[in-house]
């Protein structure tokens, strides 16, 4: 509490410290968790297929072993971060380390594993441009990354094989899990469709999964020429390279994940205009399908809000889009209907079923 003259009390100052510190110093989680991941300390625990001693860990790992002692230290931090937990070893007297819920998702091979896309996030190509924020907001760039690799996010992914290979990867990490619970919770969104574009659908692993719950259902994935060279299809499932901004294939219902935050109200709208030419009308079937973030700073908890708060940072600093409240995406559908309708069609009554469009997203 503050004493009457405004001075924090000593127990609060220290606890101002900590809290200032703690966020000085959050990179170190992040980096620490790497760590773990290019070591493959959650790998080799599963393989050990019980607790781990720190002895068995150490012979295991591929390190220097005169920097054993540092690997205690690792370990600790990232118990504390729950990745790991420590447990006693039946008939023993010792301890050791086992997986949680969350190191459980960093396996490599596990299905829902989303151990390439937290590599991807955090290689220097993505980490960098955030020593840059603060220029930014000084000077005309358009992001971050631009002020920092003098090119779009999307122009370096293009010209730099290493960059597109890894985000491609942590794409399609994070891509099975979501489609797992599409496919298991929203059925009735897919069901009776016979073809879906997914709209920026990177290596096809979304369309997969859907493809395979829906047999029925042709897909059909749309991404930039070197996202999509070399990829083999199947009989439901084909790829085009193209590019959203010009014009999307025809099919009964376009999908499109994480692609909206990625841009700006203007820029959404251009897409949503490729995507009404693309279906038929909602009469005959036509559907479009966004599974994107709605940022809820008031209602949810604090962990979930902060980690639509950290999505809508990285928007800004990587790309030119933006995590957006229910209240944004309202306005963002009715000013595409309105230019739709208003330019497009000229004469028109409007009517948009928000209800509708929230029942599609997240």
């Amino acid at each position: 509490m503050a004493l009457p003259n405004g001075v924090l009390s000593s127990h609060d100052l220290l606890d101002a410290q900590a809290h200032v510190w703690n966020h000085i110093f959050n990179f170190i989680n992040s980096m620490s968790l790497k760590c773990a991941l290019q070591l493959s300390i959650p790998d080799i625990i599963h393989k050990h297929g019980k607790p781990i001693t720190f002895s068995q860990l150490i012979d295991t790992l591929a390190i220097n072993k005169l920097k054993s002692a540092s690997i205690y230290r690792l370990m600790r931090i990232l118990i504390h971060s729950k990745f790991f937990i420590k447990v006693k070893i039946a008939e023993t007297d010792e301890k050791g380390y086992w997986l949680t819920p969350a190191s459980r998702l960093l396996l490599r091979n596990d299905p829902l594993s989303v151990a390439p896309f937290a590599l991807a996030m955090l290689d220097p190509i993505l980490v960098d441009p955030w020593h840059d924020v603060s220029e930014w907001f000084q000077n005309d760039s358009p992001t971050p990354f631009v002020n920092t690799h003098r090119r779009a996010f999307w122009e370096l992914a293009g010209d730099e094989p290493r960059m597109n290979q890894f985000f491609n990867e942590g794409m399609a990490s994070d891509a099975r899990l979501v489609s797992g619970v599409l496919v298991r919770d929203y059925k009735n969104v897919f069901e009776g469709l016979k073809s879906m574009v997914d709209v920026g659908g990177g290596t096809g692993t979304v369309a997969k999964l859907i493809g395979d719950a829906f047999p029925g259902l042709k897909c059909v994935v749309l991404d930039l020429p070197h996202v999509v060279d070399g990829l083999e299809g199947s009989e439901n499932l084909t790829f085009v390279g193209g590019d959203m901004f010009e014009s999307i294939p025809s099919a009964d219902s376009v999908f499109m994940k994480w692609i909206l935050h990625d841009w700006s109200d203007e820029e959404c709208v251009k897409i949503l205009k490729n995507c009404k030419e693309a279906i038929p009308n909602k009469e005959n079937g036509g559907k479009v399908i966004i599974v994107d973030i709605i940022v809820n700073d008031e209602k949810e908890e604090h962990e979930i809000v902060e980690t639509q708060l950290f999505y809508d940072m990285l928007m800004m600093t990587l790309v030119t889009g933006r995590e957006r409240t229910e209240k944004e995406w309202a306005k963002l559908f009715f000013f595409f209907f309105f230019f739709f309708f208003l330019i497009i069609r000229q004469n028109f009554s409007l009517i948009l079923d928000l209800q509708v469009i929230k029942s599609l997203m997240f």
